[in-house]
């Protein structure tokens, strides 16, 4: 076996690498190949993709979150490693040599998984309200060492308004920590840093692409000096957007969507709605409770400005998508536009966790989450009286987050339009690049080959399939 670190960089594109330095001068010494991550490009879906070797129609993650029929409910940022229904790789590799171990750093559905190290990000929520930074790993025990070793791990800096290289830097020293600890066979590392900003501006700036250029840099330097084999790749590009669309509202005004008032103000019963849709950054699954409504309902769809396509269930096999999760429509955005899961129709009936950092609870994704409001005025001050409140024993809302989508300037979902936005994946091993069978022509690969290659960086003498 050859140890290896697969180093995900979410944002990376070829692109934009010519912008980080460090990372771009590595990248000449070795090879290089571009990915289409196929639809959805999003997180959940194309991590799955990487570490199964599967479509999701095989490995069933659809997307971010998808509706649960059997609860009635829509669910989001899931963390249980059993949603992902087919093997992964450091299982593929233990069949292959059974004193394998891995680690795995953040990369998702990293809860319950039979990797040897474990650590994911797992906020406390007490009964007074309370969200508290904190994580959840395996062994246990790692928890607290790695806590008093590296200080909390830094929530706030890691999704919303006040985002950071911080607890991207975090996550490189934890994956660092543990190398030292325990050197495992596969190190799996997730640096997020470019995915947020990219979507509050549509483009990547300079000092935040010098940011994580530095923290790959030193991973690479402190992995190399250890003997220990280098990948690194990224999941989707962000692309700039304009144009939100809310389809929820759409459904709404057709008289499918069904709305349950509790306190004055509006919550989505999926349930009971004839149809309604989870919004995915430029993808969304549409589901139909009466299906004598199929044709209506697409029909209503391809006349919404910023759809480009309706897929029904027989193009759903086309895209891989076919699966007892996914909507029965799957809706893509144009290049421009993104969907929001906005459903209500007066600001003053929106339910109160939209203005607030609440993934889960959400019915859909938002990532109008990293921004604050700027009708607040003070908004420091706001936070330190919120806090003070819930100090005191009072339960307070955090209600920071505007509704107003038109703040969102980047997305992604969609197979890339142009090859400078597509992610990629780049090794020293230049002979597993140059053996693709899309090497000579340029053409990107496809998502599932990732698995085949991080086997091959461990198993070089007896290759890997998927």
């Amino acid at each position: 076996m050859e140890r290896t670190v697969v180093l995900n960089v979410v944002g990376l594109t070829v692109g934009v690498l010519g912008r980080m330095p460090r990372l771009r001068a590595w990248a000449e010494r070795g090879g290089m190949a571009s990915i289409d991550p196929g639809i959805p490009a999003v997180t959940c879906a194309v991590q799955s993709s990487y570490l199964t070797g599967k479509y999701p129609c095989d490995h069933g993650i659809v997307g971010n979150g998808w509706y649960v029929r059997e609860d009635a409910e829509v669910k989001f940022w899931r963390q249980s490693n059993a949603l992902v229904q087919a093997p992964k790789v450091w299982e593929m590799a233990r069949g292959i040599d059974p004193s394998f171990t891995c680690a795995n750093l953040f990369w998702w559905y990293n809860m319950y998984s039979s990797v040897d190290y474990a650590v994911t990000p797992r906020p406390m929520y007490p009964a007074d309200g309370r969200k508290l930074p904190d994580i959840h790993t395996h062994p246990a025990e790692l928890r607290s060492a790695l806590q008093s070793e590296l200080g909390m791990f830094p929530l706030f800096k890691f999704w919303g308004p006040a985002t950071t290289i911080e607890s991207s830097q975090w996550i490189a020293d934890s994956a660092k920590w543990t190398e030292t600890k325990y050197s495992p066979t596969l190190s799996l590392v997730y640096l997020p840093h470019l995915d947020y900003c990219a979507q509050q501006l549509g483009y990547y700036p300079d000092e935040a692409l010098l940011e994580i250029d530095q923290v790959v840099n030193d991973l690479i330097l402190f992995f190399e000096a250890r003997n220990v084999q280098v990948m690194v790749l990224s999941e989707y590009g962000i692309t700039p957007v304009s144009q939100p669309v809310h389809l929820n509202r759409v459904f709404r005004s057709e008289g499918w969507l069904e709305i349950r008032e509790e306190l004055g103000l509006e919550l989505l019963d999926a349930g009971a709605s004839r149809v309604f849709a989870v919004a995915d950054h430029q993808v969304a699954h549409v589901y139909v409770k009466d299906l004598d409504l199929i044709d209506r309902v697409k029909a209503v769809l391809e006349q919404t400005p910023g759809v480009a396509k309706v897929l029904t269930q027989d193009l759903q096999r086309e895209f891989h998508l076919d699966h007892d999760r996914s909507g029965d429509l799957i809706v893509l955005s144009e290049p421009e536009a993104w969907f929001t899961y906005y459903y209500w129709l007066d600001d003053a009936k929106a339910p109160d966790f939209s203005r607030t950092v609440d993934i889960h609870r959400k019915p859909g994704y938002d990532p109008v989450e990293l921004f604050i409001n700027p009708a607040i005025k003070f908004p420091k001050l706001k936070i330190a009286a919120t806090l003070l409140k819930r100090k005191l024993g009072g339960r307070a809302l955090m209600d920071l987050t505007p509704l107003d989508a038109t703040l969102v300037k980047g997305s992604h979902g969609l197979s890339p339009a142009s090859p400078n936005d597509r992610p990629l994946v780049i090794t020293q091993q230049t002979e597993l690049i140059e053996h693709l069978p899309d090497h000579l022509s340029g053409q990107p690969i496809e998502a599932p080959v990732i698995c085949s290659l991080i086997l091959r960086h461990l198993f070089p003498h007896v290759g890997g399939g998927t």
